[in-house]
């Protein structure tokens, strides 16, 4: 299997999950104002839980998973710069991070 490839996907997959979610996000918060709004009638309430939960399921703020950008890696990922640690590291000792340096005591 080749892993290049692989990993493109992922993050290719994961890009199109973050745009959905965008996408949906206004209808979703209107939809659960809705259904948690108590001074509203009932029947309208059970009506917009069950649009909430027709939803995709990558229109789920809850399926975004933080990928590293350069290889996919799903984990020990930091969330400011999208790198995983070992490519963080890689980028930091070559000086491509600005204001991060290696420590010296």
């Amino acid at each position: 299997m080749n892993f290049r490839i692989l990993r493109k996907a992922r993050v290719l997959r994961d890009l199109k999950t973050r745009e959905t979610v965008a996408a949906a996000e206004l209808i979703r918060q209107a939809y659960r104002y809705i259904t948690r709004n108590e001074q509203i009638n009932q029947k309208v309430r059970q009506q917009a839980q069950l649009m909430l939960n027709s939803f995709p399921r990558r229109a789920r703020p809850t399926s975004i998973k933080n990928r590293c950008v350069e290889t996919g890696r799903g984990r020990a990922v930091f969330r400011d710069s999208r790198l995983c640690r070992y490519q963080f590291r890689l980028k930091a000792l070559a000086g491509e991070i600005p204001g991060v340096k290696k420590a010296i005591w």
